[in-house]
């Protein structure tokens, strides 16, 4: 649904994601089978443990569905909290959403981007602008939403000029000249100051966010009637969108509310709608999961309580759920802080989505369903 009715970077994280699953898909199925085989085949012994984690939670037995009202009333906060800050604060686009100017710029030097983002958001009243290392060390991009909403013919030259003030203290030879550092000069033969610059208009403009959010929407009702028809009842389908709503709630609203408060970027652009989808997809799949384990219980113990065979589905994959969110946000967490300021906002997305992905997995999405399910009655 988001490659056929997405555009632009939804297509391409459409794109990428079909091929991630179908090569995750095959090795899963076939590569697995394979080396299970093949160890079976020289009566190898397979062990999925180790004396560490046997039987570590085997025979666990906590009463989720009896803290649902205590999640429902935490859930409900952090939601309030959220479209509070929404309606108060707003968002930070970035300028994927607000369009801004990008310059390629060479020091005779090696420079720190993050020293270059603290001089020229000092310079560009607080407006912190999007630094990145072009190539080797002493030459970075900068791309900025400053004064972008000017037209003046002048508001380049002021720009241009706001770049040389600033970083000139980078340069080690502090007997540069704007002219030689601006772009009145031949830019094809410089070897240093701003080798190209150019204005960005928005990457996303309101056809194609129309666009994106149109897809995700028919998307989310794909992803309903599929759960719907797979477990044969509509309750499971519908809970399933309302955790990822929760979801997708929350982390706008953190990221409205930590906006100009976390010390790295929080924007709204390419990559946040990216974070996005890739937390409504774990989250579905982890309560798919444990939907199905669901299903499998009410299947296996029919005479016993509705509430006996949830709370047993989601205590008999909660080995599988610790495991698969504890390695992914091990694996984020390393790009949150080894992965440079660029992508840390992203990362950030990502580790609250997952967080709150597994959470709603466990404490929203399976209780909704009880509830719409009629509680205590048998399915």
């Amino acid at each position: 649904m988001l490659y056929v009715f997405g555009t632009g970077p939804v297509q391409g994280f459409a794109t990428t994601l079909i091929i991630g699953i179908l090569s995750s898909l095959f090795s899963a199925i076939f590569i697995s089978r394979l080396i299970f085989t093949t160890l079976l085949n020289k009566n190898k012994k397979i062990y999925f443990d180790n004396k560490f984690t046997r039987d570590w939670l085997a025979n666990v037995n906590i009463n989720f569905l009896g803290m649902r009202k205590k999640a429902y009333v935490f859930s409900a906060l952090i939601i309030i909290a959220g479209i509070v800050s929404l309606f108060t604060r707003g968002l930070n686009p970035g300028i994927d959403f607000s369009g801004g100017r990008s310059f390629v710029i060479r020091f005779d030097q090696p420079v720190t981007t993050g020293d270059v983002r603290d001089a020229l958001t000092a310079e560009f009243e607080n407006i912190s602008p999007e630094v990145k290392t072009f190539g080797p060390t002493s030459q970075v991009k900068i791309t900025t939403k400053y004064l972008i909403e000017d037209s003046s013919p002048e508001v380049d030259s002021i720009i241009q000029t706001k770049l040389f003030t600033s970083l000139k203290k980078f340069y080690a030879n502090q007997d540069l000249e704007y002219r030689d550092f601006s772009t009145d000069v031949d830019t094809e033969n410089k070897l240093l100051g701003i080798l190209s610059s150019q204005k960005v208009d928005p990457v996303i403009a309101d056809d194609i966010l129309e666009r994106a959010w149109r897809a995700i929407g028919i998307a989310l009702v794909v992803i309903f009637l599929y759960i719907a028809i797979r477990f044969k009842k509509w309750q499971f389908g519908l809970a399933g969108l309302a955790a990822l709503v929760h979801d997708t709630l929350i982390v706008f609203g953190l990221f409205s509310i930590f906006y100009n408060v976390l010390p790295f970027s929080l924007d709204i652009d390419q990559a946040f709608i990216a974070a996005i989808l890739t937390i409504v997809g774990y989250s579905i799949n982890d309560t798919v999961i444990i939907f199905d384990r669901i299903r499998e219980y009410t299947g296996l113990y029919p005479k016993r309580d509705m509430r006996d065979n949830i709370n047993g589905a989601i205590n008999s994959t909660l080995m599988r759920t610790i495991n698969t969110s504890g390695t992914t946000l091990l694996v984020l967490l390393i790009i949150f802080i080894f992965g440079g300021e660029v992508i840390r906002g992203f990362a950030f997305a990502l580790l609250m989505g997952i967080m709150v992905g597994t959470y709603s997995s466990v404490f929203t999405a399976s209780p909704i369903a009880y509830n719409l399910l009629g509680g205590d009655k048998k399915l």
